[in-house]
């Protein structure tokens, strides 16, 4: 599990064998762009459960990589799921959709994960 406050000796262990010059990692939702021993990890972020400042999130990867996050309607989007039937959609809608936790909530939780596991 890698984000942005990862400390450069795991990221370095994580990176170890790897020969690409960018590296696209995810699932902790956060967008983020570092280098480590001359390679870039870039986390694209999430489009639909983004931690920090609603909206969707991701990464357009071409001869450069570019961050991206596009504003949506949001209201609309958690009316929608509110309307679709999934069990937790209630919660999903509010805490997902119209206010998630903030991004340095995010990477303080997944960075005792990896730690602690």
């Amino acid at each position: 599990m890698l984000t942005v406050a990862t400390p450069e000796e795991r990221l370095r262990e994580a990176l170890a064998g790897v020969k690409e010059n960018v590296v696209v990692c995810g699932h902790t939702h956060v967008q983020f762009d570092r280098v480590c021993d001359g390679k870039r990890v870039v986390n694209a972020g999430s489009v639909g459960m983004p931690y920090g400042d609603p909206g969707a999130y991701w990464l357009l990867l071409g001869p450069h990589v570019s961050l991206q996050k596009t504003n949506y309607d949001l209201e609309g989007a958690a009316a929608l799921v509110r309307k679709s039937g999934y069990p937790l959609a209630q919660d999903f809608a509010e805490y997902n959709i119209l206010k998630p936790e903030t991004a340095q909530e995010a990477i303080e939780y997944f960075e005792r994960i990896a730690v602690n596991g």
